[in-house]
């Protein structure tokens, strides 16, 4: 039986190369950035889905959890856009099942992972809101730079409707992501930068 410290050390290492998986919609918006990876991604994601879950009264612990968890299992798939996933069938379960064996507390992850695939808590629902927000900020920034098909995309309809607004399922993250559109990635440090040294 393998020691669940040299069980721990491998997985530490796999989610490691998260970071190196590449988003697979680059290839639809013609943009090569290293940055976007799965890992940034999860990152932004996680904290979105907690200020959220905070904002909603849901338990913010377990969303957490969710968004960190909701795509560990592209470090061996790869990512998947939606041309990619007409001709691919991706064994995700099996995947997180095959990651998660065998690590301490496990059952909790494997859990959750099943309550986000499911989609019928209210945590996994403000999970999934979270990613489909980090991908309208990310959307946002490809924009500003002059990035044509990320401005279609969130411009679907001709008035400012993208699909992931659509896909929704709360008032609170259909407004910021409306906000978040309507605004500059730049306002973040619009009133705090300055020409003088301290």
């Amino acid at each position: 039986m393998e020691n669940k410290n040299d069980v721990l050390v491998k997985f530490f290492y796999e989610i490691g190369n998260l970071r190196k998986v590449l988003r697979a919609h680059q290839q639809a918006l013609l943009v090569v950035d290293p940055t976007d990876n799965i890992a940034s991604h999860s990152f932004r994601t996680a904290f979105i889905g907690y200020f959220l879950a905070k904002e909603l009264k849901a338990d913010a612990d377990k969303v957490l959890k969710m968004c960190l968890l909701h795509d560990m299992e592209e470090v061996r798939s790869g990512d998947m856009n939606w041309v990619n996933k007409k001709y691919v069938k991706v064994f995700g379960d099996e995947i997180r099942d095959d990651q998660l064996e065998g690590l301490p507390h496990s059952e909790e992850f494997l859990q959750l992972s099943k309550e986000y695939t499911e989609r019928q808590s209210k945590e996994a629902k403000i999970a999934k809101d979270a990613d489909l927000l980090e991908q309208i900020f990310l959307l946002k920034e490809y924009a500003h730079q002059g990035n044509k098909e990320a401005e279609k995309w969130l411009n679907e309809d001709g008035q400012g409707q993208c699909q992931q607004i659509k896909l929704m399922n709360f008032d609170l993250t259909r407004d910021i992501a409306k906000r978040a559109i309507e605004g500059k990635p730049s306002d973040w440090w619009k009133d705090i930068w300055t020409s003088k040294n301290r």
